[in-house]
C-alpha cells in the first residue's frame, strides 16, 4: 500500500462529488481519496460502488426510453445551455470555480425545462440516481453539490433538483435553494482540509466498516493508542480529554477514580465511564460495577435475524436452543419479502414447543424486529408464552452496558466473543457486509452464498450464548477448570482510590522481600543496626533510658485509709501491702507551663468478708497516668490549634520531657471524649427546644469510604453529627418536636423537616450570580436578578438599622407579594431563566420566612461558619482516622465551638474540670463583674 507524504500541497484544489460524500462520511478518508491514496479492497465498499454504477446506468436508459431521439443529448457541453433544445441531457460535465477551489461534476442527468414566456430563460434542473429504497442527508446533500456546481457554471440559480432512488423508481423534488449555504459552508471546510499539508487527525467512527481505507486507518490508530479506538465516545469528548492532554486509552485508563455510589442512586442507571473501560483494555481484565446479575428463568432462546435496512426486510432468523441436554440450531430463510410472514409462522411454532422459552438477543436490532414482526403478522395469542417470550425479550446488551467492561474497545457482540476465545469461520467479517452477500445471492441465486449467510448467522447465535454464558458466570467463584478469560474480574467497589505520585506501601510478591525491606528502614537501621557498631549511638540510647526512670516526683501524696470495703461495705478491713502511683501531669503557672509529677502513696487492704484487695478512693488520683492539665493541653492543641497527634506527642517530649509513648495524644482525646460526651448530649436538647436552627452538611473520607459531619448551630451553641451517607431520615427524627424555625440550604433533605424553614438567601444570590456571569445577555435572567436585588437591599439596611426584629421587617412583605406578580408575568425565554423563575416560585414560603419572626437571619453563615472549622480539621485528619474515631473528634469539637460562641477560652474550660460550658460561662462572667466592681469600689 502507497503511503502518502505528509508534505503534499494539493495544488489543484480540485473538489469532486466523490470528494465531497467522502468528507460528509469522514475528514481522514476525503484527504486521502484527494490526495490518491491507495485503498484495500473492502468487499462492501466495492459493492456499493457496483451497485451505484449499474443504478445509473439503468435508470438513465429507462428515462431515456420515455423520451424522443430528439429530445435527448449524451454528454453535452455545459457552455451551450443557452441554445440547447434538448429536454433530458445525462453525463453532463461541468466545472466552476468557487473561490480557492474548483467544483467538477458528472451530473447523472439534467432536465431543462422550457420558459412559461417569451424571453424568459429555461429552468435546468439536475437528477442524481441513488439505488437504495431510504435517502440520507448525504443523499440530499450531494444533489445539492450538483445543484452549486451547474450555477456556478451557467451563472444562474438553481432552486430545484430530483433524487430517482430504490427499486420502485421513486422520485422525489428536493429545494436545492435550501441547501446551498450548508453545501458552501461544507466545501469551505474542504477546502481548509485540503489546504493543509499535513494529513487530519484520524478519528474512527460508524463509517469504517463501509470504508475501503479502514484497514489503514486501524493500524495507525492501535500504533497510537488513539482515543477514538473506544467505539462509544463522541467528538465533544474527545476534545475535552484533549484540552486536559489526555490523547491515548492508556492516559485515560490512568484518570479512573472509583467512587461510593450514593444510596438515592442506586435505583438509577449507573453512568458509563470511558475511563474504566480504559482501564479494563490495560489491565486485560473484566471490571464489574455493582452486582450485576442475569437471572435465565426458563429455556434460553438465542436470536439473532439478518435482513436488509433499506427495505425493512427480514430475510433469515437464527434461532438456537438450550434445553439443557443438547443444543438446537434453527435457521429460517425467505427467498422474497412475500416468503417473510412464512418465516415468522414458522418461527412462533418453533417457540411453541420450547417450554417456557426466554428470547435472547444483542442490540436493538432484534428488539424492532420483533416489533414490526408482531404488526405486520399476526398469529399471536396474548395469554401463550410464546406471546410472553417475545414481550420479555432480553437485550443482553442493555445488561451488561455501564455494569460490565470487557476488555475490548467496543462492547460489540463480535469483540466481546473474540475475548472470550470464540472465532467465526464465516468468510462474511460483520454485518454490514451481508448486505452485498444477500444482494449477490438475489442476482445469481448461488447456493454457496446463501449457505455461507446462514453459517454466518448460526456462529452469532452461538457466540450469543458464550456471552450469555459468561454474563452469568461472572459473580460466580471460578474454578482451575473455568475458562482464562474469566479468572482475572475486577470488582471495581473493592478498588481503593491510587494516586500515582503518593507515597503507597510496597505489595512484594514473596515474604522474604518483604523482610529484607523492613530492614533497610531509617528507625530500624538506627536502633538495631548502627547501634550495635557506633559508640555516640550506644550512649545516646542508654542516657535517654536512665533520663526516663530519673524523673523525680515534685510533690508526694499520702492517700488516707478506707473505712469499709468499697465493694460489700464491711467494716472487717486491714491492711496488705504498700504501694504508689505515678502521675505525669502539667502546671499551669501565672509566668508559663512546667512538667509536674505527683506520687500517690498508699496502702491497699484486703477485705476480710469478701477477701478482696482494693486501694484507697481518692479524688486525684484516677485510672490514668496522665493528668487532667495533660490531656487538657493535648486536646487544646489537637482540636484548638489543630496539630496532628504526632506532632502533638514530640513538643511534649521535647517541651517537658515526659516521654511519652507513640499515639499518646490519640489516647487522651479518646479519654477526653468520654469526658465530655456528657456535655455533647446537652448541647443536642438545648439545640432542640431554641428559636431557631441553623444546619449543614459536608463530607468526609474515613479511609477511603465517604461519610457526612452535618452541623447543628444556633446564636450560643454548636453540635456536629455523624453518618454514614446522606439520607435525611436522622434529621427529621432530630427534628421531631423542634418548633423552631429551620435556616438550611436548599438541599431537599430539610424539606420533610415540619417546621418553619428559611432557606439561605446568600446560596441563592450566588447561584444567581454566576448565572447572570455566564449568561451576560440573557435579557430575562438580568431583569429578574435586578428585581430580586431591588427587593432584597431595603431588607438588609432595615436589618442594620433595628436588628433581626419582625415588626420593623413585616413592612416588606407587600414588597414580596408584588415581586412575585411581577414574576409571574414575566415570559421567559432561556432555560436558565426559567430554571431560575421556578426556584424562586418553588421556595416562595421559605424565602423570606425571617421577615415574620424575631431573631431569625436570612443566611445560613453560623452553620457555614462551623463547617469551616471542621474543613480544618478533616485537613488535619486526612482521611486516616476512623469511624469511632470522627466521632471523637466531633464530641470535643462541638465543645470548643460552643466555647466560642459562649466567649470563653477552651483550654480553660477543659483544665476547669467543669462540665456545663453554659454553668462554666456564667461563672466567668460573674468573675469578671466582680472584680469590675471591686476596681471601682477601689478607685
Amino acid at each position: 500500500m502507497r503511503r502518502v507524504d505528509l508534505g503534499v500541497v494539493f495544488t489543484c484544489m480540485k473538489i469532486t462529488p466523490e470528494v465531497f460524500d467522502a468528507y460528509l462520511k469522514c475528514p481522514t478518508k476525503c484527504w486521502l481519496r484527494a490526495s490518491g491514496e491507495v485503498s484495500e479492497e473492502n468487499p462492501y465498499a466495492q459493492w456499493v460502488k457496483t451497485q451505484t454504477d449499474s443504478y445509473r446506468e439503468a435508470e438513465t436508459t429507462r428515462m431515456v426510453a420515455d423520451l424522443p431521439d430528439s429530445e435527448v443529448d449524451r454528454s453535452p457541453s455545459a457552455e451551450n445551455t443557452k441554445s440547447a433544445t434538448w429536454r433530458l441531457a445525462t453525463g453532463m460535465t461541468v466545472q466552476a470555480e468557487m473561490g480557492a477551489c474548483v467544483l467538477e461534476s458528472e451530473l447523472h442527468a439534467v432536465e431543462r425545462v422550457s420558459a412559461g414566456g417569451r424571453g424568459k430563460a429555461a429552468q435546468f434542473i439536475p437528477i442524481r440516481f441513488i439505488f437504495t429504497n431510504k435517502l440520507g442527508k448525504d443523499d440530499k446533500l450531494l444533489l445539492g453539490f450538483d445543484a452549486v456546481a451547474l450555477a456556478k457554471m451557467q451563472k444562474r440559480e438553481i432552486s430545484l433538483g430530483k433524487i430517482v432512488h430504490g427499486d420502485d423508481h421513486i422520485m422525489i423534488r428536493v429545494k436545492t435553494a435550501a441547501l446551498v449555504g450548508e453545501v458552501r459552508k461544507r466545501v469551505e471546510n474542504i477546502t481548509a482540509l485540503l489546504s493543509n499539508p499535513e494529513t487530519p487527525d484520524l478519528i474512527l467512527n460508524r463509517h469504517c466498516a463501509e470504508c475501503e481505507y479502514q484497514p489503514r486507518c486501524r493500524k495507525i490508530a492501535f500504533e497510537k493508542d488513539d482515543l477514538s479506538l473506544l467505539a462509544r465516545m463522541d467528538e465533544k469528548e474527545r476534545k475535552k480529554l484533549h484540552s486536559k492532554g489526555i490523547f491515548t486509552v492508556t492516559q485515560l485508563s490512568y484518570t479512573f477514580r472509583p467512587r461510593r455510589r450514593p444510596k438515592r442512586m442506586l435505583d438509577k442507571r449507573e453512568k458509563y465511564h470511558h475511563s474504566l473501560k480504559a482501564l479494563a483494555i490495560r489491565e486485560k481484565k473484566i471490571h464489574i460495577v455493582g452486582s450485576p446479575e442475569l437471572k435465565i428463568e426458563g429455556t434460553p432462546v438465542y436470536l439473532d435475524v439478518e435482513g436488509l435496512p433499506d427495505r425493512d426486510f427480514y430475510y433469515l432468523i437464527g434461532l438456537r436452543i438450550d434445553n439443557g441436554e443438547s443444543t438446537i440450531q434453527h435457521s429460517l430463510w425467505a427467498d422474497t419479502i412475500a416468503d417473510e410472514a412464512r418465516i415468522w409462522r414458522k418461527f412462533l411454532a418453533i417457540l411453541d414447543t420450547v417450554e417456557k422459552p426466554m428470547l435472547i438477543h444483542y442490540g436493538s436490532y432484534e428488539t424492532i424486529f420483533l416489533k414490526r414482526m408482531k404488526e405486520r403478522h399476526s398469529g399471536l395469542h396474548d395469554d401463550s408464552d410464546t406471546a410472553k417470550a417475545i414481550a420479555l425479550s432480553l437485550n443482553l446488551l442493555s445488561e451488561l452496558f455501564a455494569k460490565i467492561y470487557f476488555p475490548t474497545y467496543s462492547n460489540g457482540l463480535k469483540d466481546i466473543a473474540c475475548h472470550l476465545g470464540f472465532e467465526w469461520s464465516s468468510a462474511i467479517q460483520s454485518g454490514v457486509q451481508t448486505i452485498a452477500w444477500r444482494d449477490r445471492w438475489s442476482t445469481h441465486a448461488n447456493s454457496s452464498e446463501q449457505q455461507e449467510l446462514v453459517s454466518y448467522n448460526a456462529e452469532d447465535c452461538e457466540a450469543l450464548e458464550k456471552v450469555t454464558q459468561a454474563v452469568c458466570g461472572l459473580n460466580q467463584p471460578c474454578s482451575d477448570t473455568a475458562d482464562s478469560s474469566l479468572r482475572d474480574i475486577v470488582d471495581v467497589t473493592t478498588m481503593k482510590r491510587e494516586h500515582p505520585y503518593g507515597f503507597k506501601r510496597n505489595a512484594f510478591f514473596f515474604p522474604d522481600l518483604d523482610v529484607i525491606n523492613k530492614a533497610a528502614y531509617w528507625d530500624y537501621q538506627r536502633e538495631k543496626v548502627y547501634i550495635k557498631s557506633n559508640r555516640r549511638l550506644s550512649r545516646k540510647s542508654k542516657t535517654a533510658t536512665r533520663s526516663l526512670k530519673g524523673l523525680s516526683p515534685n510533690k508526694h501524696i499520702q492517700c488516707l485509709p478506707p473505712t469499709e470495703c468499697p465493694h460489700c461495705g464491711s467494716k472487717r478491713i486491714q491492711g496488705y501491702d504498700s504501694s504508689k502511683r505515678i502521675i505525669r501531669d502539667l502546671k499551669f503557672t501565672s509566668s508559663g507551663v512546667k512538667r509536674w509529677i505527683v506520687c500517690y502513696h498508699f496502702l491497699r487492704h484486703i477485705c476480710r468478708r469478701c477477701e478482696r484487695v482494693f486501694c484507697p478512693p481518692t479524688q486525684d488520683f484516677s485510672g490514668s497516668k496522665f493528668g487532667t492539665s495533660l490531656l487538657a493541653y493535648s486536646v487544646y492543641q489537637n482540636i484548638e490549634l489543630r496539630l496532628p497527634q504526632e506532632s502533638i506527642d514530640r513538643s511534649i517530649n521535647a517541651l517537658f520531657h515526659l516521654r511519652l509513648a507513640q499515639c499518646t495524644a490519640g489516647r487522651l482525646k479518646s479519654r477526653a471524649s468520654q469526658i465530655y460526651a456528657a456535655t455533647y448530649e446537652s448541647l443536642l436538647e438545648k439545640l432542640k427546644v431554641g428559636a431557631f436552627l441553623h444546619v449543614d452538611e459536608t463530607k468526609i473520607s474515613i479511609r477511603g469510604n465517604d461519610g457526612f459531619v452535618w452541623v447543628l448551630a444556633n446564636m450560643n451553641e454548636v453540635a456536629y453529627v455523624y453518618t454514614e451517607s446522606r439520607e435525611s431520615e436522622w434529621i427529621q427524627i432530630f427534628l421531631k418536636d423542634f418548633n423552631g424555625v429551620l435556616v438550611s440550604d436548599f438541599y431537599a433533605g430539610y424539606d420533610a423537616a415540619c417546621c418553619p424553614k428559611q432557606r439561605c438567601l446568600v446560596h441563592l444570590l450566588r447561584d444567581l450570580n454566576d448565572d447572570l456571569h455566564k449568561n451576560p445577555f440573557d435579557e430575562d435572567l438580568k431583569r429578574i436578578g435586578k428585581a430580586f436585588a431591588d427587593l432584597v437591599r431595603p431588607m438588609i439596611d432595615t436589618v442594620g438599622r433595628f436588628g433581626l426584629k419582625s415588626r420593623f421587617l413585616k413592612k416588606h412583605l407587600p414588597a414580596v407579594q408584588r415581586f412575585y406578580r411581577e414574576l409571574s408575568r414575566t415570559d421567559t425565554a432561556s432555560e436558565t431563566s426559567r430554571k431560575i423563575k421556578r426556584r424562586f416560585e418553588s421556595n416562595r414560603e421559605e424565602l423570606f420566612t425571617f421577615l415574620r419572626y424575631d431573631g431569625v437571619p436570612w443566611n445560613n453563615n453560623n452553620a457555614e461558619h462551623a463547617i469551616k472549622a471542621f474543613a480544618m480539621l478533616r485537613h488535619v485528619i486526612k482521611g486516616v482516622t476512623s469511624e469511632k474515631g470522627i466521632k471523637e473528634y466531633l464530641v470535643l469539637l462541638s465543645v470548643c465551638q460552643t466555647c466560642k460562641c459562649l466567649g470563653v477560652e477552651f483550654l480553660d474550660f477543659l483544665r476547669s474540670g467543669e462540665k456545663d460550658v453554659h454553668a462554666f460561662a456564667e461563672s466567668r462572667s460573674r468573675l469578671k463583674r466582680t472584680k469590675a466592681n471591686e476596681a471601682g469600689i477601689y478607685h
